[in-house]
């Protein structure tokens, strides 16, 4: 189906958004003009111009707008917020045609774009590909709906179920590949934040940046309830800024935010109200065996990511457990299976 080829390169296109835009949502746009494609364009940085206005932009002769149908993955923008409304634009250039792949489930949006396209007098057409274009901006409306982060689990398990061996020092075991551990370093950079229990921010010293990877750091949080770590830990380098969830009072640090919370009553849901708070869209949960425990335990992840290496430890530290309620898909990556969960909320 014609409509449906354009919108899967507006798909395509806004995917390219992905560790740039939070926490506005993905968004790619095709402008066509007698069979032929004349103009694209995607939501490239938060703050910077959308994907319609891009692509508008990319037409070297906008005579052809007046005849041209304009293809886009989410509902246009009606209102102003950093920039103009991008139904405006459309009504502005006299595109007589608009093929819309989902609406915005955002407060602001919801519905009004597509009003305000129609009274204008142009023909609207709303839901091509609509599943494949919600899927696409999962994070924002789970963010937008929620009110909370979009949470993805990432864990490497041996193939006796272990994550680590039993320590009190050293090195953890090396259950990824250099090549799997840059598929880590990818998710780190897609996300806003990631997240660190006590025990793996002591025992392993991470740095959680992006290294093997091309991307912007993620912003570190680690839950310190008593305040125990020791300030030259990698997290405290001041490289990237760091949130602490804490009992504790503590005066600010450069790079490092203290946030006290009372962890004898729900600490998971108060730490998700503070990231909503702060607009952090995304949170990457990497470990260990007790912090991802509890985000399933409490229900709260959208994703999960399982590494499954061939090595049996035999002993050591249990890996998390979902339940085998959920369906997951498999998927090779450099001679590993990863297995992908998606929890159906």
């Amino acid at each position: 189906m014609e409509e449906e080829k354009y919108m899967r390169r507006c798909i395509e296109l806004a995917k390219n958004g992905l560790c740039n835009v939070a926490p506005n949502p993905m968004v790619g746009a095709v402008i066509v003009c007698d069979g032929r494609i004349i103009g694209e364009g995607y939501h490239v940085r938060c703050g910077e111009a959308h994907a319609e206005v891009n692509a508008i932009r990319s037409v070297k002769d906008e005579s052809l707008l007046k005849r041209s149908t304009i293809y886009v993955s989410l509902e246009p923008c009606s209102h102003y917020g950093k920039t103009p409304p991008c139904a405006d634009l459309i009504i502005e250039k006299q595109i007589p045609r608009i093929v819309i792949g989902c609406r915005d489930p955002f407060s602001k949006v919801a519905g009004r774009g597509i009003q305000k396209l129609q009274n204008a007098g142009r023909e609207v057409i709303v839901g091509v590909l609509e599943e494949e274009c919600l899927h696409l901006i999962r994070r924002f409306i789970t963010f937008n709906t929620l009110r909370r982060p979009f949470i993805t689990l990432k864990w490497a398990e041996s193939a006796d179920q272990f994550i680590d061996i039993e320590r009190i020092d050293g090195n953890p075991v090396l259950l990824s590949s250099p090549l799997t551990s840059m598929l880590v370093h990818k998710k780190r950079a897609e996300n806003t934040a990631i997240m660190v229990g006590r025990r793996t921010a002591l025992l392993d010293n991470p740095s959680l940046t992006v290294r093997n990877w091309y991307g912007r750091n993620p912003i570190r949080i680690v839950l310190d309830r008593n305040l125990s770590l020791p300030n030259d830990l990698q997290i405290f380098n001041g490289e990237v800024p760091t949130l602490v969830f804490t009992e504790k009072e503590h005066p600010e640090e450069k790079s490092v935010s203290y946030i006290t919370i009372d962890f004898g009553h729900n600490p998971l849901k108060l730490i998700m109200e503070e990231l909503y708070q702060r607009n952090i869209q995304s949170l990457l949960v990497e470990g260990g065996s007790q912090l991802l425990q509890s985000f399933i335990d409490n229900e709260l992840w959208d994703e999960a990511y399982i590494e499954k290496c061939p090595k049996r430890l035999y002993s050591g530290v249990k890996s998390p457990e979902i339940s085998n309620n959920f369906s997951y898909s498999t998927k090779e990556h450099f001679g590993r299976q990863i297995w992908y969960y998606v929890h159906r909320i």
